[in-house]
């Protein structure tokens, strides 16, 4: 059966255009991390974001712009030897000028330790919330959920402070 004039054909193209272009916009903020491509990262976010780490930090969500984000991430992430944040079982819902991504997500975090195990990653979901801006998607909105780990945390103290 040739779909060529069938009904909703284009709609549904159309949907899952939107559908890859916002898993591409949260996948690039992961590649850009691990990859310590500072400026491309700031390119993934709206000019405010509110950050959400509670789950792992404790304190309180913020709003933050693209700058304080990635200033805050380059000197924890670029301590690290490596990082890999990697997302999965994306379900996307768009509406509009607005959508919302979910995925799982791991992320191993490497630094050679002589003390401890060089290792700590974890695991959990993120919630991302993308507005489109200028014809793109932009994420506005990032909720980490932490819902396991395995591994040396210290690390993250340790990269911090070689970051510094």
């Amino acid at each position: 059966m040739s779909t060529i004039g069938r009904p909703g054909l284009e709609a549904q193209m159309r949907r899952l255009i939107e559908r890859q272009a916002v898993v591409e916009v949260c996948t690039r903020m992961a590649w850009h991390a691990d990859q310590r491509e500072w400026e491309a990262l700031k390119g993934v976010f709206a000019d405010e974001v509110r950050l959400d780490y509670t789950s792992l930090n404790g304190g309180e969500p913020a709003a933050l712009s693209p700058r304080q984000i990635v200033d805050a991430w380059s000197q924890v992430l670029g301590g690290f030897d490596a990082t890999r944040h990697l997302l999965g079982g994306h379900l996307v819902t768009v509406e509009d000028d607005t959508a919302v991504c979910t995925a799982s997500f791991q992320a191993t975090h490497r630094l050679a330790n002589p003390f401890g195990a060089p290792l700590w990653t974890l695991g959990g979901t993120y919630r991302f919330d993308l507005v489109r801006a200028d014809g793109d998607w932009k994420i506005s909105g990032v909720v980490m959920t932490a819902t396991w780990a395995d591994g040396n945390r210290e690390l993250m103290a340790l990269a911090a402070k070689a970051a510094g």
